[in-house]
């Protein structure tokens, strides 16, 4: 099995990791431009998704490619507006989905982590 590394990241991890025939992405935050943008969750979340989107670009996926999310939320009442959102970007056949609530390293309301399948 080959591994390879994708995007590069100012902290001490990889944006997304390809493993065979898995990619693994790497919490996703809603960073736009070096920037942590609007406190709003539905903001954030779609900055989360594109984020997401775009590594998975990096790497030869798709959205349609992610079999798995795993979504923090840093308080349950954004949960409805958080899942219209997220719900957008998965039309058909969502991905598996764990979701919790906790707190985050940074003033955030969301990251989201994604494995993708998609053979070489």
């Amino acid at each position: 099995m080959t591994k390879k590394v994708f995007g590069v990241s100012h902290v001490p991890l990889s944006p997304a990791v390809r493993a065979g025939d898995f990619v693994y992405v790497s919490g996703q935050v809603p960073v736009k431009d070096g920037k942590i943008i609007d406190r709003d969750i539905s903001v954030q979340t779609a900055v989360v998704l594109d984020n997401i989107k775009a590594v998975l670009e990096e790497a030869g996926c798709t959205m349609s490619d992610v079999i798995k999310t795993f979504v923090i939320l840093t308080d349950k009442k954004n949960f409805a507006a958080f899942n219209t959102v997220y719900a957008s970007y998965f039309p058909s056949n969502p991905p598996a989905r764990t979701t919790i609530e906790s707190g985050l390293m940074v003033d955030i309301t969301v990251e989201i982590d994604a494995i993708a399948y998609k053979p070489l």
